[in-house]
């Protein structure tokens, strides 16, 4: 049985990913659209697989981390895919953000293959991803995430692999994950325009805000972001903008009523029509900003 975990997309998140488990002596197959990934994985120690279905050939446990549902479905059953040469038995570990039902779509897949499939999308951004702090969400089958949590938590925290249900709810989980971030980025930018427009230091106001029950992880990073200007990403705005349409998506199958995510999926709107889709997600301060009339 191949015993090296293949991992197929190596941009800002999957690359920091692989290099941790090559840190930690795992034996790792990859294959990227960009070559230039590729080759810094391969100094690092790591095996370059010419598609999809050498890595199946060579790996028992695969990890995915791509953009969307479209190019999971391409390495998936695209010409020399993994489903072609995956072995009986086989774990995918798809950490895309994608919608949940494509999720429960690629596991029928996998498991018409003999195969399963969890959907295992992360959150801590680029920044977890490089200390392999990293949150698993999890769906599907719990015998297969126990057989691959020692992987998981060579590139996150063990106690925050969680098991969050069947196929797909690891995508549900991950839409929570988004809208609750999005909706304190723009209560964190209107908290600080609405300092600097009463004339007091924002940078105090954070850091008294830090201190009590408004604390929180987005106040400490974004918030620093939207003090200092630095919009260097992190999580480009325009991925960010595809993550609230299968937030959006996953909440009319629901049917639940989000106010505070349409108005903060137009703010990103607002973000990206300025030009700014290059930029990390919290520059969506700077649409708050602008209506404001600050600089």
């Amino acid at each position: 049985m191949p015993d090296a975990v293949g991992f197929i997309g190596l941009g800002a998140m999957g690359k920091p990913m692989a290099l941790n488990l090559r840190k930690h002596g795992v034996p790792v197959v990859v294959h990227n659209r960009s070559r230039d990934a590729e080759r810094t994985l391969a100094e690092a120690g790591a095996s370059v697989a010419t598609s999809p279905a050498a890595v199946a050939a060579a790996s028992h446990t695969i990890v995915l981390m791509l953009p969307d549902a479209p190019d999971v479905a391409a390495v998936l059953d695209g010409p020399q895919g993994l489903l072609s040469a995956l072995p009986t038995g086989a774990i995918v570990v798809d950490s895309s953000t994608i919608a949940p039902a494509a999720a429960r779509a690629f596991a029928a897949q996998v498991a018409a293959r003999g195969g399963a499939y969890l959907d295992a999308p992360v959150s801590g951004g680029e920044i977890g991803a490089i200390e392999g702090t990293l949150t698993f969400m999890v769906g599907g089958d719990a015998d297969a995430l126990d057989a691959v949590r020692p992987l998981l938590a060579h590139m996150g925290t063990a106690e925050k692999i969680v098991h969050v249900g069947p196929s797909g709810a690891g995508q549900v989980c991950k839409a929570c994950n988004q809208l609750v971030i999005g909706g304190t980025m723009v209560a964190v930018a209107e908290a600080i325009a609405l300092a600097r427009k009463a004339g007091v230091d924002g940078a105090k106001v954070r850091q008294a805000l830090m201190g009590g029950f408004a604390a929180s992880r987005v106040l400490e990073v974004h918030g620093e972001r939207m003090l200092t200007g630095n919009y260097k990403p992190g999580f480009k705005a325009r991925l960010y903008k595809k993550d609230l349409g299968i937030v959006a998506g996953a909440l009319a199958e629901a049917g639940v009523v989000a106010l505070e995510t349409a108005l903060v999926q137009q703010l990103v709107h607002a973000q990206l029509a300025a030009g700014e889709g290059e930029d990390d997600y919290s520059g969506v301060a700077k649409s708050i900003f602008r209506l404001a009339g600050l600089d």
